[in-house]
């Protein structure tokens, strides 16, 4: 019985081990308790794998010596912490001032997007700042670069004139020789072009891998902390559109901003997805030119097609990203479908907002769109996701079906439900005195109880509550 009992017991044992082994993706981290043929969180194929048995306990013990002692937070130095600007405007209206010392920011973005001259420009202007500031000590700047040769980077900084004497350059790609660097300089600011490709001596894996990508920003985000050092790392992207490597990166990180465009265009929008030195809502608008990248203070016109006579199907609104009201036109065409099953296709928008927007403009509007093929686009390569633009939406679906050009400076915004109703949005009088500044006369809006708030003189508004009211509204019927 005994020695049942024993191999009952090693069983159990042999049992519980088989319990605590755990698997991981080696694409994104992703880490679950049993083998799966397919990642929960990148959704890849063959790409878990075990990694072993789970310790029990933790294997770090508490140092014998404290090198700093914790200190009472009244006595902290906050004055180290202080916003430092890069003389780019926009960037800085992103990260909510500029640079904080001892930060880690993550730029992501497209190949192609901008990111390496969006960085370069701003190094070079960091670097040059304390002169054009006024004074102050010089700046100095390191600059890694892990996907070109130094020679390729000093040709974009010609190019965009971003030459300086305390920015220096450094193709390396192996991380243990990219940190002798920032140890022999001791830089203020630390660019790492791109995270995914350093690679450190010590890990098992190529560069890109999870684990290495793991070992690069850990390595980096101490030794930034520990010299106040702020540094910048380029991401690249997924297909999907998310932050390639490991979700702990974007964790590990103080910032995260994604850097999106269309490629056909030069307009660029860089948005704060994280930032725990400043607003998360804020948006920065750039121009990618042939000679560099400037900053876009008021982009509103950039989102506006230059028509000289009103065309049927297009309608302004004013979406607001982050606390910049934004002027976007949407435009329609509605054709006669030549097959059972009608397209829709949308450029900018939602595509099943646009066809809930099709279900109430039929239901609610009686606007027949079930046998049209219905093509809704953004001017300017802009995305909007606001429900704000709603109303605009459907005023041009509305336009493109009647064949009825919309009265000029005219702007609509609104968000619709589902009955038709349309409901009011935030900053209604923070829109219509944006639009009234860039000349436009009237505005349909959603009715509130306490009205659209101060109206601009010359300025017409006029509330509606249901998608039916601002058709007969903007369309009257023809007489005769």
């Amino acid at each position: 019985m005994r020695v049942g009992a024993g191999s009952y017991g090693g069983a159990m044992a042999t049992k519980t081990r088989k319990q605590s082994t755990t698997y991981r993706c080696t694409e994104c981290g992703w880490t679950t308790a049993k083998w799966v043929g397919r990642c929960g969180e990148c959704q890849a194929w063959g790409t878990v794998q075990e990694m072993g048995a789970e310790q029990e306990h933790g294997r770090t013990r508490a140092a014998a010596t404290v090198t700093t002692p914790a200190q009472p937070i009244a006595a902290v130095d906050s004055s180290l912490a202080r916003f430092v600007p890069t003389h780019v405007p926009e960037l800085d209206r992103v990260l909510g001032g500029g640079l904080v010392p001892g930060a880690v920011i993550l730029l992501a973005g497209e190949p192609g997007v901008g990111k390496s001259t969006l960085l370069l420009d701003a190094a070079a202007k960091v670097a040059g700042g304390a002169q054009a500031a006024g004074g102050g000590r010089p700046r100095t700047v390191l600059y890694v670069t892990g996907e070109e040769s130094a020679a390729q980077v000093k040709l974009r900084a010609e190019r965009i004139n971003a030459l300086t004497d305390t920015l220096y350059l450094a193709a390396e790609s192996d991380l243990s020789v990219a940190l002798a660097q920032v140890a022999a300089l001791s830089p203020d600011l630390l660019i790492v072009d791109s995270v995914q490709t350093l690679a450190s001596p010590e890990i098992e894996g190529s560069a890109g891998g999870v684990s290495q990508v793991r070992e690069v920003a850990a390595s980096l985000i101490h030794a930034a902390k520990t010299r106040n050092m702020t540094t910048l790392l380029v991401g690249h992207v997924t297909k999907e559109g998310s932050i390639a490597g490991p979700r702990l990166l974007e964790h590990l990180v103080d910032v995260v901003c994604q850097f999106e465009g269309d490629k056909h265009s030069r307009i660029r929008l860089l948005r704060a997805v994280k930032n725990r030195f400043g607003p998360t809502d804020e948006v920065g608008c750039f121009d990618l030119e042939e000679n560099g990248i400037r900053s876009v203070s008021d982009p509103s016109g950039l989102f506006v097609s230059r028509t000289p006579v009103p065309v049927a199907g297009t309608c302004l609104s004013v979406t607001v990203e982050g606390r910049r009201p934004l002027l976007a036109e949407v435009q329609a065409l509605l054709d006669k479908s030549s097959t059972a099953q009608p397209r829709r296709a949308t450029a900018g928008l939602d595509s099943a907002r646009v066809a809930m927007l099709l279900a109430v403009l039929q239901r609610r509007a009686g606007v027949a769109l079930a046998a049209m093929d219905c093509y809704v686009s953004t001017v300017g390569g802009v995305r909007l996701t606001e429900p704000a633009t709603d109303l605009a939406v459907c005023m041009a679906l509305a336009s493109a079906a009647q064949d009825r050009p919309l009265p000029q400076r005219l702007v609509c915004f609104g968000e619709i439900g589902l009955a038709g109703e349309v409901r009011p949005v935030p900053e209604i009088n923070r829109r219509i005195q944006e639009v009234a500044r860039l000349g436009f006369t009237h505005a349909v809006v959603p009715a509130t109880p306490d009205g659209p708030g101060k109206i601009p003189p010359g300025f017409s508004v006029r509330e509606v509550t249901t998608v039916g009211q601002a058709m007969e509204l903007l369309f009257p019927p023809r007489q005769g």
